[in-house]
């Protein structure tokens, strides 16, 4: 598929750039592409293991011929350069653990009817794991994804942590390294569609996209998951960036 060319004149000069940027430090190897829907609006979920996630994940999907509209944490709208072009771009800003976060699902969804993608980690953040498998995802690409009954895509992307490791400060871009994007069919959700948009819902509809995302990238990797996936919920004191952390068993 032909690169998408979108209206605005800042988002082609800025995806320009992001792939030049992408294709100068890494080979891409991607597959999977025969899942992503051709037609109509989608919610694009993927793994997060480092700061360099966010750029891959829109190049993949940029030149597969989307114009991904991803969600981001709003404090990054207020930096003044990553912010403008965030802006530019029509990203769409999470206000994380407030009563406004319903605003950002409201412009998701808004973005979905109207035919985009929409690109979301649903871990929230980037992952605690020790050996960076997804831990447990928040809910509200489940919120999104009921309310909008559009495909969820789960994307699996590995290989961006050896340019720029997780948390660190200098990237290694030289030589180039492999990043591996893998897409799996859409998750089924239809038989959740018509039940209670409750407590126990949205944790079987996150379950099922973070399993069908670990399943793609035990493909890449190679190697099977942990089956203890580790919660942030279990151990608040390491929200904070660390490095090391131990695993909890799924309930």
């Amino acid at each position: 598929m032909p690169i998408a060319r979108p209206d605005s004149r800042a988002y082609r000069v800025i995806a320009w750039l992001v792939r030049h940027l992408m294709f100068a430090v890494s080979k891409p190897q991607w597959s999977g592409t025969e899942h992503l829907p051709r037609t109509g609006g989608f919610i694009a979920a993927a793994n997060h293991a480092t700061e360099l996630d966010a750029l891959s994940f829109a190049h993949f999907l940029y030149d597969q011929g989307f114009e991904p509209r991803i969600l981001a944490k709003r404090g990054l709208f207020t930096t003044p350069v990553i912010g403008s072009l965030l802006r530019a771009t029509r990203m769409i800003p999470v206000d994380r653990g407030t009563t406004e976060a319903g605003r950002s699902l409201e412009a998701a969804r808004v973005e979905l009817e109207g035919g985009a993608c929409v690109a979301i980690f649903p871990e929230g953040t980037i992952t605690r794991d020790p050996d960076l498998w997804p831990m447990e995802g928040k809910t509200g690409l489940a919120r999104l994804a009921l309310a909008t009954r559009q495909p969820v895509v789960p994307i699996a992307q590995w290989g961006a942590g050896d340019v720029l490791a997780r948390y660190a400060r200098v990237p290694r871009p030289f030589p180039r390294k492999r990043i591996q994007v893998r897409v799996g069919p859409a998750v089924d959700l239809s038989d959740l569609y018509d039940r209670p948009a409750d407590a126990a819902t949205l944790r079987e509809v996150t379950s099922r996209v973070m399993d069908a995302i670990t399943r793609e990238l035990e493909v890449i990797r190679g190697e099977q998951a942990p089956t203890a996936r580790f919660d942030l919920r279990l151990h608040p004191e390491h929200k904070k960036k660390q490095t090391t952390y131990p695993p909890v068993e799924r309930p």
